[in-house]
């Protein structure tokens, strides 16, 4: 038997786990870097996912705490297809993805991690990112520290935004 080792893992299994939305605290926290947050636009925000399917995996959380994408208003919704579009762009401009899924796990049966506080997915794919390891061990293997592709996408996002590009 092989063994792949995630030490990092480790802390989040032995972590108290928290009370209230992991969203929200992460909205709330003051340093973005720490929290993985790329961007603040005025209704939602743009931020790395913890725990990734993929390098690049970005998550869009609007602000307003609910849980279906029909409860958010119509200025809310176009902010975060306006951060959707703005990860889209950095990613394109950092790790030349050649294609993403999209979309949004609303409910537990869907999958939603957090199921409380609804949030869009922003997956960059590559040919043959899905190997062996996710096939038949059941693993992904992200290639790079999250820390590093923070300061990757950051660079490309402050980029992009220098550009004028409209965002939220």
């Amino acid at each position: 038997m092989q063994q792949m080792w995630s030490p990092w893992r480790m802390a989040y299994i032995l972590s108290d786990k928290q009370a209230g939305c992991v969203l929200c605290d992460i909205m709330e926290a003051p340093d973005d870097r720490k929290r993985l947050v790329l961007h603040r636009g005025g209704r939602a925000f743009l931020a790395l996912n913890k725990y990734p399917y993929n390098n690049g995996h970005l998550m869009v959380v609007p602000y307003h705490h609910v849980d279906t994408l029909e409860a958010l208003s119509a200025a809310e919704l176009a902010d975060v297809m306006a951060l959707v579009t703005l990860g889209i762009r950095a990613l394109r401009a950092a790790m030349r993805p050649e294609g993403f899924n999209i979309g949004a796990n609303i409910g537990k049966v869907a999958g939603a991690g957090v199921e409380d506080h609804v949030h869009v997915h922003v997956v960059p794919r590559w040919t043959g990112d899905t190997n062996f390891m996710s096939v038949l061990g059941e693993v992904r293997v992200i290639p790079q520290a999250l820390c590093e592709t923070y300061d990757q996408l950051k660079a490309a996002l402050d980029a992009v935004l220098a550009e004028g590009t409209e965002a939220t």
